[in-house]
């Protein structure tokens, strides 16, 4: 990150923007309105209740949303987040990889030229919020990941150096604690499941540096899939966020947390009002790991699935779109001990219905390892049933790399079931890019981590084989044309290695 810049990282080919704000601009924060009236009673944020007479404000008169208690209310829940860190690159969310130069956007746009390359000490900032009383603050992975200093200012302006006690990068969570015990205010955390379409919820933030501003809008949908990976379920909301906004409460009327704001869609970095939210029901499942042990175990099927089409459909036999074809059974693998078989239509997982490929990986997630699940199938236009137990999905180790020093400025590796299944892959083939030197040949063409090579020079990369020789058969100083898959994208990307 660079000072004065905006964290604008694109997320596939949609123009996602990971709301976090950089270089001591931006800070979040978030709120709803109230449901004031049930049954002839007020009820305030947590439970209290009280008469109507209480209620002053020119919204509470007209029967409107009380946003102004709301404010008043939220406010102290949301700490800000500056963060210290030197760094080559910024990892964040998008993928297992997810690596995107913060500040492409920014210097082209305002200096025509390139980026400032090599190490460098970056200042950010985001938002969070406290969710106990021995000072505990959720927010986002990608607003603390790397990080050298991390520094959380209350809304009393006081301030405390906090420490990272458990982050998943894959769902971009993160806790973080602070030093402090107190009387700090602790919004409930509500039940994202009962959100409806249309119900109002409210911002409080930092956006672009300007303190505790606040915006309000509505939910616009539910269980969005952006392209984030294999684990992204997304609450859209028209409520104004902005870079400035990670890692703070989405709160519907009730003032309980329903969300954890991450992403906007923006192809200039500005709001546009579209923008994501976590659902919490995620982030409570995850909170016992993530205080208790640092980190998630996650459930793990050995199995690379696609998105099942109507002509798909169609092909197999199946009366209705519905669905995780198998496109790949990992040797050895839960699925193959089960029976898994690749054109498999996986239809049922542990009681739940799979309506598309997405919900596959989010239920698998979620499933305790080693515990025995039902499978249901379709194999050959009949339902089969299946027993499998449940893996632990590992994370990604480099079985073999090569990196081509003083030439391509590229590690590579080969594409592993796990890896592939994360990346959303149809099959475990090819190598992705695991690390670019900066400054290197393969920085200045646009690689970065997480790409996966499709082709050299027309050529398949299926092997690292392949790879090695791509590398060997290119003439000194002649360019490289590769084809890349970046998230949901493939794009050329022209490389001339050095003469």
């Amino acid at each position: 990150m660079e000072e004065n810049g905006i964290w604008s990282k694109k997320v596939g080919a949609k123009g996602l923007t990971v709301v976090a704000l950089v270089s001591l601009l931006i800070g979040l924060g978030m709120s709803g309105g109230l449901d004031w009236f049930s049954s002839g009673r007020v009820i305030n944020l947590w439970g209290q209740t009280s008469t109507p007479e209480v209620r002053t404000t020119a919204a509470a008169a007209q029967g409107l949303p009380d946003f102004v208690t709301l404010a008043k209310k939220l406010r102290p829940v949301v700490v800000n987040i500056s963060t210290t860190q030197v760094s080559e690159g910024v990892q964040g969310f998008g993928s297992p990889f997810g690596e995107e130069d913060p500040f492409g956007d920014f210097w082209r746009k305002f200096f025509g030229g390139p980026i400032p390359r090599g190490p460098q000490r970056q200042k950010s900032l985001g938002s969070g919020f406290i969710i106990d009383r021995d000072g505990s603050i959720l927010t986002n992975n990608h607003v603390v990941e790397n990080a050298e200093k991390i520094v959380v200012k209350l809304a009393d302006e006081r301030e405390f150096e906090a420490k990272v006690i458990g982050k998943d990068s894959k769902t971009d969570i993160a806790v973080i604690k602070i030093n402090a015990k107190g009387n700090f205010a602790l919004p409930p955390l509500g039940d994202s499941d009962q959100l409806e379409v249309g119900e109002w919820v409210m911002a409080i933030g930092n956006p672009f540096g300007l303190d505790s501003t606040v915006t309000a809008g509505i939910v616009s949908a539910k269980g969005r899939h952006i392209g984030a990976g294999p684990y992204d379920n997304f609450i859209q909301t028209d409520a104004s966020i902005n870079p400035g906004n990670s890692g703070g409460p989405l709160i519907n009327l009730r003032g309980e947390v329903v969300g954890i704001n991450t992403a906007i869609f923006s192809r200039t970095g500005g709001n546009i009002g579209i923008g994501f939210a976590i659902p919490i029901n995620l982030v409570k499942e995850l909170l016992p790991q993530l205080k208790g042990k640092g980190k998630v175990t996650r459930g793990y099927l050995g199995v690379l699935i696609q998105k099942i089409t109507p002509e798909i459909a169609e092909s197999l036999g199946l009366e209705k779109v519905r669905g995780a074809l198998v496109a790949n059974v990992s040797k050895d693998g839960p699925a193959d001990h089960a029976g898994v078989k690749v054109g498999d239509v996986i239809i049922e997982f542990d009681g739940k219905e799979i309506k598309e490929s997405n919900d596959l990986p989010i239920i698998v997630a979620r499933t305790p390892v080693d515990k025995k699940a039902r499978l249901k199938v379709l194999r050959d236009k009949k339902e089969v049933a299946l027993t499998v137990t449940v893996g632990e999905l590992k994370d990604e180790e480099v079985v073999a790399s090569t990196k081509e020093k003083g030439e391509l400025g590229l590690t590579v590796q080969r594409v592993t079931p796990q890896m592939a299944e994360s990346l959303g892959l149809d099959r475990a083939e090819g190598v992705v890019v695991a690390a670019v030197e900066p400054g290197s040949p393969g920085d200045e063409a646009g690689l970065r981590r997480g790409d996966v090579i499709l082709e050299m020079d027309r050529k398949p990369i299926r092997t690292l084989a392949d790879y090695r020789k791509a590398i060997g058969e290119t003439k000194k100083g002649k360019g490289i044309l590769f084809l890349v898959r970046r998230g949901e994208n493939t794009l050329f990307l022209a490389l001339k290695p050095p003469r």
